[in-house]
């Protein structure tokens, strides 16, 4: 089984789910290339799982200096953090406040400001252009309950994806970069056809195997895009 298997078995095992709860009771650290914060609770979790590690490792190579830099659905923020020491001019936007509040706490004592927007998705981020995207999606299709599973759970009909692409287009140029993780235990097929009903296209640029698990990075462009370029 892999490791976002066994860790979602946390979150939905009767058994494990007590586990879990009492493991996440409390804030706990998590650092990155001597960035650190704390994850509250009820905020997506980077210990458990390999995406946000990979995302980290991904942009490391490239260059960010003076870059409008935008971390949607941002959790914990390390990923905005990491991207403002490379100099970029960065927004975080998480649809959980108390993600927020505690990226506020960690951009002060890390000394790395990053503009913080309480946003569903590009609710209040219209009107604003970015030269990155980055996207750490919830994708498993059950509906959200709590805040908390927001960050697992995209909805019975993908209503997260269904959300996302119709609103992209906006943001999509054709001299940024959008990119998305996503994993072999979700339905990327799926995926790419509702990315289709908008006019996208998901073209993987990145992947890694870790802890048996492959785990792709998608890069969103529009297909009038493709057509140009060919």
């Amino acid at each position: 089984m892999s490791a976002l298997r066994n860790t979602i078995k946390w979150f939905t095992h009767p058994f494990l789910r007590k586990g879990a709860a009492f493991y996440y009771r409390k804030p706990r650290p998590y650092s990155y290339k001597g960035i650190k914060v704390m994850v509250h609770p009820d905020v997506f979790p980077p210990h458990l799982t390999i995406s946000t590690r990979i995302l980290l490792d991904y942009i490391s190579s490239f260059e960010l200096n003076d870059k409008s830099f935008l971390e949607l659905g941002c959790g914990c923020g390390v990923i905005s953090l990491y991207a403002k020491q490379k100099d970029a001019r960065v927004t975080a936007s998480d649809i959980n406040p108390k993600a927020l509040d505690y990226l506020q706490v960690a951009s002060k004592a890390n000394e790395l400001p990053v503009n913080c927007v309480h946003s569903d998705l590009f609710k209040k981020l219209e009107g604003q252009t970015f030269d990155f995207i980055i996207i750490n999606p919830p994708y498993y299709p059950k509906n959200p309950e709590t805040i908390k599973q927001q960050a697992w759970f995209c909805g019975e009909n993908f209503e997260y994806f269904h959300k996302l692409f119709s609103q992209l287009p906006a943001f999509n140029t054709s001299q940024n970069r959008i990119w998305m993780i996503l994993s072999e235990d979700c339905a990327i097929e799926k995926i790419q056809h509702i990315a289709n009903e908008h006019n996208l296209s998901m073209k993987p640029i990145y992947e890694k195997k870790a802890f048996g698990e492959w785990n792709w990075i998608f890069e969103i462009i529009s297909k009038e895009a493709i057509i140009t370029n060919e």
